[in-house]
């Protein structure tokens, strides 16, 4: 995950809707069924569709009432604590 991608993609939740990056979601989870992708391609997705499902996080922390920063950094320290375990 990246944090820069995820602020980016939550700008654009904010600008748009999050129907948009659901159904993107929806769209990349669906071609990750296709035979013929490479290791690469599939990481390369499922990097993408990380990085939604992150942004999707954040945004609905800003909703709940956290400040955007302040619910980037604890997602990215939440993303980054459970790797280390």
């Amino acid at each position: 995950m990246k944090l820069p991608i995820i602020k980016h993609l939550t700008e654009f939740i904010e600008t748009n809707d999050e129907d948009f990056v659901n159904e993107t979601i929806e769209t990349l989870e669906s071609l990750t069924e296709v035979s013929s992708l490479t290791d690469e391609e599939l990481n390369i997705i499922g990097e993408l569709i990380s990085n939604m499902y992150g942004a999707i996080e954040v945004n609905k922390m800003v909703k709940d009432g956290t400040p955007k920063r302040e619910a980037l950094n604890n997602f990215m320290k939440r993303v980054l604590g459970s790797i280390d375990k």
